[in-house]
């Protein structure tokens, strides 16, 4: 299996037929059964931009168990296998419920056939004063007896109580985990595009006359040709130091999401856009001048060409529209390798 992980270069995001080929053809050779998360899981590995994931899932061998691939793509906080365990982790919270509520219910009623034992022997001295102390003894021996079954099922009923308890605040972090997961970039750690909406309509929302804020989008140009040129390695060093250099650029409340593969955003809150524009020369210099990553051939690779465009909140009638500008604004920033920073106009047309 080593080889058939370790021998081809392909990208994880958005695989192309050939990688879609390679990918089935691997799980059909070894039998990995034809789940959503095992073909991720299969696909990360191939990639190669997680050296230590195709190393242990060619450590499996053949035909390797779900319980063994799970196990490989939770560690490696994959979001297929992190809502898998989610899920089961559900389940079996809702079986420990259930338990719970049935040993209630016979505890419930181990009660009440005490209290009626009770009422039958107080009843029974009430109506025979001159009961034998003999038929009283018995009766208080199987009054003990019902009081003793009682404790111990009190006792089991707290032990599975805490149990269950303990099974459900499992699954809610493993919920939490994978909730976390699916608004993260596997690559970076950055929020993805699905937590970037849901930032940029709150962002949008609160957008008044008083109050502005500013969305500028960094996107790196051409990068399927230095993908092709460097490999998965060279390019995936690059997207993570733009990464880090962008969250050391920018002030702890401002926000950075990647929400494409070679598209970063950012946004910006009660600043006007001279502001804006100068934060993103900002960014564009600090990328230039630190951003250095290693090729496959041990180059080092500079130069990276960017173009970032920036559009204020006010100028746009919703959050889709707000990032349609922004676009259509880095479109012409990439056109124009002299000008890399383009600000939204009024009346600026969408690039074809």
């Amino acid at each position: 299996m080593q080889d058939n992980i370790t021998g081809g270069s392909h990208r994880a995001e958005k695989p192309g037929t050939d990688a879609l080929q390679k990918i089935t053809a691997v799980m059909t050779r070894h039998q990995i059964a034809p789940l959503p998360r095992n073909f991720e899981l299969v696909c990360e590995a191939l990639s190669g931009g997680h050296p230590d994931l195709t190393h242990e899932l060619a450590a499996l061998g053949a035909r390797p168990s779900q319980q063994a691939l799970d196990q490989l793509g939770l560690k490696h906080r994959l979001p297929g296998h992190c809502g898998a365990t989610a899920e089961r982790l559900q389940t079996e919270a809702l079986t420990a419920l259930s338990s719970i509520r049935e040993k209630l219910a016979l505890g419930l009623s181990q009660k009440r056939s005490f209290a009626r034992s009770v009422e039958t022997a107080a009843a029974s001295v009430r109506a025979d004063a001159d009961v034998g102390i003999d038929q009283l003894l018995g009766e208080l021996d199987l009054l003990a007896s019902i009081a003793r079954e009682m404790v111990q099922a009190e006792t089991l009923l707290a032990h599975e109580v805490t149990q269950g308890l303990q099974t459900l605040e499992t699954a809610d972090r493993a919920m939490q985990a994978a909730k976390i997961m699916t608004l993260r970039d596997r690559l970076t750690g950055l929020p993805n595009r699905a937590a970037f909406l849901q930032k940029l309509e709150e962002a949008h929302a609160s957008t008044t006359a008083a109050h502005t804020s500013a969305l500028v989008l960094i996107e790196i140009c051409d990068l399927p040709h230095l993908h092709q040129q460097y490999g998965d390695e060279a390019t995936a060093k690059l997207i993570k130091g733009l990464a880090g250099i962008f969250r050391k650029a920018i002030k702890k409340h401002d926000y950075i999401a990647r929400i494409e593969a070679d598209t970063f955003a950012f946004i910006f809150d009660d600043i006007d856009a001279n502001a804006a524009h100068i934060i993103a020369e900002r960014l564009f210099i600090t990328a230039e001048n630190n951003l250095i990553f290693a090729s496959d051939s041990g180059h080092e690779v500079g130069g990276l060409p960017l173009a970032l465009g920036h559009v204020m909140g006010q100028e746009a009638t919703d959050a889709l529209h707000w990032l349609s500008l922004a676009k259509t604004a880095t479109q012409l920033a990439r056109l124009n390798p002299r000008q890399p920073i383009i600000g939204h106009k009024p009346g600026q047309r969408q690039v074809a």
